[in-house]
């Protein structure tokens, strides 16, 4: 990587880690463009070389933040030895919603606009060059599974839906139960749904 490149890539991290701060401590609408490229001491020129505006930075944000986590589940699952679909699934749920417990500011600021558009773009569009498409690596998982799958987009929407609300409600709210209450719940829910779409194992 040239030097060129290196200092785009550097403004790019400042932008989207002071947006990050200033979103989860003041907020989205108190926030100004003009704030984040203070914060982040970069001229606003430089912002819209890379976001149409603060809702797309929050948007790639949310993207970003997502993606990460979920590639750093799925690099602690590499080093699990967990060879079952079933279990390497529920393992990422269970790293995930761990590491959202320990970290409830990202799990507000993820959840509060996270919709399956948004995630999809998390799952195929890399925010940084340090960004994985995840999208890749759930269909590696699946074909590199012992089952074979209907829709397995579908099902991964349905477990990410009812993971992310409840998980939600239970980490900020302790409603109706506390995470470890939930999670044999959860567990055995999700465990459930994936038999309902196993065509066949291989």
């Amino acid at each position: 990587m040239g030097k060129a490149d290196q200092n785009k890539k550097l403004k790019l991290e400042k932008l989207l880690n002071a947006s990050f701060e200033l979103f989860t401590s003041q907020g989205i609408n108190k926030t100004s463009i003009s704030d984040i490229v203070n914060k982040a001491e970069v001229a606003k020129g430089t912002f819209y070389l890379y976001f149409k505006d603060k809702y797309d930075i929050r948007n790639r944000l949310i993207a970003h933040k997502s993606s990460q986590l979920f590639m750093q589940a799925y690099t602690a699952l590499a080093q699990s030895g967990i060879e079952t679909f079933e279990d390497r699934i529920i393992f990422m749920m269970d790293y995930v919603l761990d590491e959202l417990d320990a970290n409830k500011g990202l799990l507000a600021f993820i959840y509060k606009d996270l919709s399956w558009a948004v995630f999809k773009r998390a799952l195929t569009t890399p925010v940084s060059s340090d960004d994985v498409d995840f999208g890749a690596v759930y269909k590696h998982m699946v074909e590199e599974s012992d089952v074979e799958l209907r829709d397995p987009e579908v099902m991964l929407f349905l477990i990410i839906e009812l993971v992310g609300s409840a998980g939600y409600s239970s980490i900020m709210y302790n409603d109706p139960v506390s995470l470890a209450d939930l999670k044999p719940h959860l567990e055995q829910t999700v465990r459930g749904m994936i038999k309902q779409y196993i065509i066949a194992e291989k």
